[in-house]
């Protein structure tokens, strides 16, 4: 009965108005903004290192790590998966379409998340529930967002995330998923519990180290089926458009499950990036909306790719139509999910797949996991603002997503799925429609910073210049940039 309801939603929130919108939306910031990911992916790339932190905020870089660590997670390995195993290799195509569209969003979103940030508690926080109430002026949508936020955070997200460290680590080691539960859990405790810094701290140390791997194992693995690659990609490009021979009834399933889980796997469009973004020190609210779009290239058209490319290259994958009958099988009795890139790591370094996939995932999933605690905290510090209950609240929904980890390791993975997504859709809808009509403020705030960048300026947002008076925090970060310059620093932040 559980699992009816949850299916139910799942196809409700993520039926084609959703698919429609995403696209929408990430064409909307595409053309309205001059395609940003592609001529400020200079700007992306210097201020991913530019700009210290401050008592109240952290680096861009641990921003934008923070930010990836809760992108590159489960949707990267096991995501990819489901997408080639549901649509067929021509969801790989729309993955990647998801993906330029979508860095667009990111920069809109977490630019917007800047403008509106706050200051709670001696930390910066912000994201889409700031924005919707000061942007829209719509307090009530906000506490959706925010009320939404928590639940698929503290509950729903981490089930997915624990499910496949557990069955990862064991089909690789023979671990009990149950252990391997309540280790995830009490690491996960020993990093969230000390606050936004120690997550920021991690997150930059393990995301970059990570990520590099598993580029760099993939591309031993697309160099040892080099003769392959060609007609690998295809097939990609002709199963994304239905006229594959054996995919060509799939071009439906393939846009569906490719834009899917480029959300899944990117948030762009979701919000949950914007809320690390909101953290960063910066002297003007469009460069870490810039950082944050290029994380979005980095999770899909790097680590996301990655993966599909090793499954496709490799015939590591079986693929069902929408009524369930088989198109492909080419490795029999396999599930789908991590074990697709495990056959595939196989094909080259024969027995290590399986372990090299579970030390791969429980990273990627443990700092998803982080962004998660910093992400539910972010909301509940919203809702419960100057209350006294703001903080016990804020530990217990932290220890309620301990708990989700530790239950989430051994319950089935398309219920983990399907929950996963109901969270994820529920937040994405509320937030796409706030980008919607906030698009005018980003083009003013996006305006503000170009004018600054042709002029030859280093960019210092200043929300009286720019017509906004309800960002109050700024006209403090104002005064401190200008107080800045005027002493003879060079450059802000």
């Amino acid at each position: 009965m559980i699992e009816d309801v949850v299916n139910w939603l799942v196809n409700a929130l993520w039926s084609s108005p959703m698919i429609y919108l995403v696209l929408g939306v990430g064409a909307l910031y595409t053309v309205w903004l001059v395609a940003p990911q592609i001529r400020r992916l200079p700007d992306m790339l210097r201020y991913l290192f530019r700009g210290g932190d401050s008592s109240q905020g952290i680096s861009s870089f641990q921003a934008f790590a923070m930010a990836l660590g809760g992108r590159v997670g489960m949707g990267n390995i096991a995501g990819v998966a489901t997408a080639i195993h549901a649509g067929g290799p021509g969801a790989m195509f729309w993955m990647w379409v998801t993906a330029f569209i979508g860095s667009a969003v990111a920069v809109a979103e977490s630019s917007l998340a800047q403008l509106f940030k706050q200051e709670v508690n001696g930390e910066y926080r912000g994201g889409p529930a700031y924005y919707i109430e000061k942007g829209l002026r719509w307090k009530w949508l906000a506490v959706v967002y925010a009320v939404a936020t928590v639940f698929a955070t503290a509950v729903t997200g981490p089930s997915i995330q624990a499910f496949n460290i557990a069955a990862a680590a064991e089909s690789a080691f023979a671990i009990d998923t149950r252990v391997t539960g309540v280790i995830v859990a009490v690491l996960f405790c020993a990093v969230v519990f000390g606050g936004m810094r120690r997550i920021g701290t991690v997150s930059a140390f393990v995301v970059p180290f990570m990520a590099a791997a598993y580029i760099i194992f993939g591309i031993i693995v697309l160099f040892a089926h080099a003769d392959r690659v060609p007609a690998m990609f295809g097939q990609i490009f002709a199963s994304a458009f239905g006229t594959d021979a054996i995919f060509g009834g799939m071009l439906g399933a393939a846009i569906t499950w490719g834009v899917r889980r480029a959300i899944y796997s990117s948030e762009a469009g979701t919000g949950s990036g914007a809320q690390a973004s909101a953290a960063a020190e910066v002297s003007h609210p469009v460069k870490q909306g810039l950082a944050q779009g290029f994380s979005v290239y980095v999770d899909t058209l790097f680590v996301c790719t990655m993966t599909g490319l090793m499954i496709l290259v490799t015939n590591s994958y079986n693929v069902v139509d929408e009524a369930g009958r088989t198109v492909v099988e080419y490795v029999p009795g396999v599930e789908a999910g991590p074990a697709y890139t495990q056959a595939a790591i196989d094909t080259v370094f024969g027995g290590f797949g399986s372990a090299f996939i579970a030390l791969a995932m429980f990273f990627f999933a443990f700092t998803t996991l982080l962004s998660f605690g910093f992400y539910a905290d972010t909301n509940v510090a919203y809702l419960l603002r100057d209350s006294r209950w703001e903080r016990p609240v804020t530990k217990a929904a932290q220890a309620v997503l301990a708990l989700s980890i530790v239950l989430g390791s051994f319950r089935s993975a398309d219920f983990a799925w399907a929950l996963a997504d109901v969270g994820v859709g529920l937040y994405t809808w509320v937030n796409l429609i706030a980008l919607v009509l906030l698009s005018p403020l980003v083009a003013r705030i996006y305006r503000d910073y170009e004018r600054q960048r042709r002029a030859g300026l280093d960019p210092v947002f200043d929300p009286d210049a720019a017509g906004i008076d309800n960002a109050p925090l700024w006209h403090v970060i104002a005064e401190r940039n200008r107080a800045r310059l005027g002493s003879g620093t060079p450059e802000a932040r």
